[in-house]
């Protein structure tokens, strides 16, 4: 049986108070535990509809554009909570057999056998593991609809080709993100997603939309990461970095642009502001090269808005 802690008070887990007061991790970590950030920024309302996901065995989608941090707020609860996770993505090239299993010939005392490997979806239910399912709306239809039995409360999975119905660990929990609501890529932005089937997105018991952290967030997390955006005028240099950013998420959003800026594109700005000493070269080698050349004019706009010089 897997031993859990004394309840431990979320405040003191999230660092803000929750509508969920208090949860009791698990005692051990395993390797399938995320890694702790210490220096990650919780948004209240999403950690709260996660968290629910955890304590109440409720299935959570987590919406919003990409580079908004929706598998990491799932990762970095789970993390908090010693709670064994894995993510998948499912993309075209995810089938029934990786879901569900396949047959496999092996060597065993000497002879060829056919032995039965299982596939990630009854592993996880047996062995009490939180599934994320990332690009939930591009999902192919076959692998869709394993799930639609399974998305109910104490839904329960059947192995046709076993004549097995497999019963849900108790701290089996499914969570999914996807950049639409389901009702396609009507913004011309997420060119592979796909219509849900409204029965089954009727079937997520919590759908919570997560967006860009708001600038002071995202400031503190770039000063953890790197101290010396603490002091002096470098404050304002990072707040003008983070600017940037906004510039291009409002940018991608209206479809001006084809790429966008995550906060994880921010730290790697900085860090490559410290390995070639320059800011313009930092922002070309984490950002602008992978952007379109018809673009740039763009981007060298935003930059000297947010810095006061012109791009040379």
């Amino acid at each position: 049986m897997t031993q859990m802690q004394e309840p431990v008070s979320t405040e003191t887990l999230f660092g803000m108070g929750l509508a969920i007061q208090s949860v009791t991790p698990f005692q051990h970590v395993t390797s399938y535990v995320p890694d702790r950030d210490v220096a990650y920024q919780f948004d209240p309302k999403t950690t709260e509809a996660i968290l629910a996901g955890f304590v109440h065995n409720k299935r959570v989608l987590v919406q919003g554009f990409h580079g908004t941090g929706k598998s990491t707020h799932i990762e970095q609860v789970a993390a908090r909570l010693n709670w064994p996770l894995v993510r998948i993505n499912l993309d075209g090239q995810i089938s029934r057999l990786d879901f569900l299993g396949r047959d496999v010939i092996t060597l065993k005392d000497g002879m060829q056998v056919t032995e039965l490997v299982p596939g990630i979806l009854p592993w996880a239910i047996e062995h009490g593991v939180a599934l994320v399912f990332d690009e939930y709306d591009a999902g192919r239809p076959e692998i869709m609809f394993i799930l639609q039995r399974l998305l109910e409360n104490n839904g329960k999975l059947v192995l046709i080709d076993q004549n097995r119905i497999l019963e849900p660990h108790p701290h089996f929990r499914l969570f999914a993100t996807a950049n639409t609501l389901g009702l396609g890529d009507t913004l011309g932005l997420y060119h592979e997603t796909n219509l849900l089937n409204q029965g089954q997105l009727d079937r997520w018991n919590i759908i919570v939309q997560l967006n860009y952290l708001e600038l002071s967030q995202e400031l503190k997390i770039l000063q953890a990461r790197f101290p010396s955006y603490q002091e002096g005028n470098n404050i304002e240099l990072g707040a003008s970095m983070i600017r940037y950013a906004g510039l291009t998420r409002t940018a991608f959003m209206a479809g001006d642009i084809s790429a966008v800026m995550s906060p994880r594109t921010v730290l790697n700005w900085a860090e490559n502001i410290e390995i070639f000493g320059s800011l313009k070269r930092g922002l070309e080698l984490s950002f602008i090269n992978r952007c379109e050349d018809l673009e740039r004019s763009l981007l060298h706009e935003f930059y000297q808005r947010c810095f006061g010089e012109e791009w040379n």
